[in-house]
């Protein structure tokens, strides 16, 4: 009997015009999602999408096929929240920046400020508000850090303009970086980046992943019938003392 992944698309670099020809990460996608052959299908937000297809592509050809048991996971993670696109960029930005050539170490340290910004207006938070990922990567590149504070001060940011411009932008520039930069192996990292991407936008469509469950408590045992009760057990009113609030 033939074995099903004998008739399953190859991944490889590029748009595809149907399966025999192969498939790129998000072509693939549309595939198991049951939807049209695209790169660009519905099943998956067109930023999370998009940074799918520049791993994809970016990916060496011996490398790419570890991505293959990522496409599963990226099926349904579609939404309009402009969280998304926060929170995708800023993965990115935060993943570049510490690795990146100097050149583009601006515009990273920028993309996660701005991504930031984007965040604390969305969640109420006061300006200036970082997470610890985001200051661990700006103090990295101290130099560049400061520079892109000054630019984002006298910068006018705005929602629809981060969504169309500022976050793919920096989700591009993010994935140059990586594969540019003087690191042995930015094939296991573009594969990071794009995991970790996967869980965040996860953890806002689906909500966080939930603990295992407790164990079932163990049946009480108490002395068998017929058996006699010692006498400090008879007379036993408090059966137990050391659960007692604290006064």
């Amino acid at each position: 009997m033939d074995n099903y992944l004998d008739h399953m698309p190859v991944l490889s670099r590029g748009r595809h015009r149907n399966p025999k020809r192969g498939a790129c990460f998000m072509e693939l996608a549309s595939y198991l999602a049951g939807e049209r052959w695209s790169d660009h299908p519905a099943c998956t937000h067109p930023l999370l999408a998009a940074l799918a297809r520049l791993v994809n592509d970016n990916t060496s050809d011996d490398n790419r096929g570890r991505l293959i048991e990522l496409v599963p996971s990226i099926i349904g993670l579609a939404g309009d929240d402009l969280r998304l696109d926060a929170q995708i960029s800023l993965r990115c930005a935060t993943t570049a920046l510490p690795v990146a050539a100097a050149e583009r170490q601006l515009a990273l340290a920028v993309s996660v400020l701005a991504a930031e910004e984007v965040m604390c207006r969305l969640d109420g938070a006061p300006p200036g508000r970082l997470s610890e990922r985001s200051e661990a990567a700006l103090a990295q590149v101290p130099r560049a850090a400061e520079q892109a504070r000054k630019f984002s001060r006298a910068a006018k940011l705005t929602e629809k303009g981060f969504r169309r411009y500022a976050a793919p932008n920096a989700v591009q520039l993010s994935v140059v970086g990586i594969v540019q930069a003087c690191i042995p192996d930015p094939d296991t990292l573009l594969r990071e980046l794009l995991t970790e991407a996967i869980a965040d936008c996860s953890a806002l469509v689906h909500g966080p992943a939930l603990p295992a469950p407790l164990p079932a408590p163990r049946p009480a045992t108490g002395p068998a019938p017929g058996s006699a009760v010692p006498p400090a057990e008879a007379g036993a009113t408090d059966p137990a003392p050391a659960l007692r609030a604290h006064p």
